[in-house]
């Protein structure tokens, strides 16, 4: 699948592309077949998709996290590996389940998520996390992101930029994207090194930390799209360093299959590649939704905080100034 990749890349096709997070079942067609096969997307502007959901008038929204015990287990083993030094980062997760009043396709449609995708009925994806963007020029840019905090609490932003843990495991991270882009681009630098994001949900607002490391791809990479993805998967955001010995820790620790959760989507058009890592993750199962969310370990990690991180990173992606500007927006509808 990922010749395709190559294929319509070289010749100019444009194309989108889900790519799961061990790469057994990749999805690559062209855009314009995209809503044929009952997928819809918004990248960064880029939507074959039409709002045409209603939200309910009160939100319900319910989540049944893991046991502490189960998570615990998983987080010690992780914590075993780092101390034997089998990886310095690893990305532990494990799926909610949810009740809700919302269906995948009203949290699709109303939302502001910079990178969403709706797979049928079958998952919904709402992420803030950028993968790689390439231009017209051949410049690849990666925006690893790491650190997370609740933006109400009291000085928010300096406890985060100067949480120790925090900082390792964003370090880390970026030093892996560097070395994951000088694979298959040249001049590779940081650019932007720890700035934050606001993001807002249906009660509160977090912050987000990102750094942006760039490099300059080969005259001819659109045909070898397939190659560049291949060699940058999966996103050391959301699997650790190193990758290979990682992931398999990754395997024996969470004990499901992601599928594909913190796998990659986007698009390829007119020289251009816009994708994003698939956290944010609402997957219906046999008719139960499950929130997949996580975190990164390091030797600083503290088990009652990673706990709760993945607790708060599950939540309703609408929040309540997008849901009253709707309902108002529909009375204005009507009254015209």
């Amino acid at each position: 699948m990922l010749e395709k990749m190559n294929e319509y890349g070289k010749r100019n096709i444009p194309f989108l592309f889900i790519l799961d997070f061990d790469l057994q079942q990749p999805i690559i067609l062209p855009l314009e077949e995209a809503e044929k096969k009952g997928i819809y997307f918004h990248i960064k502007g880029l939507s074959n998709a039409v709002s045409n959901t209603e939200l309910p008038q009160h939100l319900r929204f319910q989540k049944y996290p893991i046991a502490f015990s189960k998570y615990k287990t998983a987080f010690d083993y992780v914590q075993q590996q780092l101390r034997f030094g089998n990886s310095f980062l690893t990305n532990l997760t494990f799926p909610t389940r949810i009740e809700t009043n919302l269906s995948v396709h009203q949290i699709f449609d109303n939302n502001t998520a910079p990178y969403r995708l709706l797979f049928k009925d079958q998952f919904t994806v709402f992420s803030p996390e950028s993968f790689v963007q390439i231009d017209s020029t051949g410049k690849i840019a990666s925006f690893p992101m790491k650190g997370t905090i609740d933006a109400q609490l009291p000085n928010a932003r300096t406890q985060l930029l100067n949480d120790q843990k925090e900082r390792a495991e964003h370090n880390t991270i970026v030093d892996l994207i560097r070395n994951d882009l000088s694979l298959v681009a040249k001049k590779v630098c940081v650019e932007k090194f720890r700035y934050l994001d606001h993001i807002k949900t249906w009660d509160k607002e977090l912050l987000q930390m990102s750094s942006k490391v760039t490099g300059r791809l080969p005259n001819d990479y659109a045909s070898h799209l397939g190659d560049i993805f291949e060699q940058l998967l999966p996103a050391g955001s959301i699997c650790g360093a190193p990758k290979k010995k990682t992931v398999e820790i990754i395997e024996t620790a969470e004990s499901y299959e992601r599928g594909y959760y913190t796998g990659v989507f986007g698009y390829y058009q007119n020289g251009q590649v816009e994708s994003g890592v698939m956290i944010r993750f609402i997957e219906n199962t046999g008719g139960e939704l499950h929130y997949k969310s996580g975190g990164g370990i390091t030797i600083y990690s503290e088990v009652e905080k990673e706990y709760q991180e993945l607790i708060d990173k599950v939540y309703a992606p609408i929040h309540r100034e997008h849901s009253h500007l709707q309902r108002a927006n529909r009375k204005s509808a009507l009254a015209h």
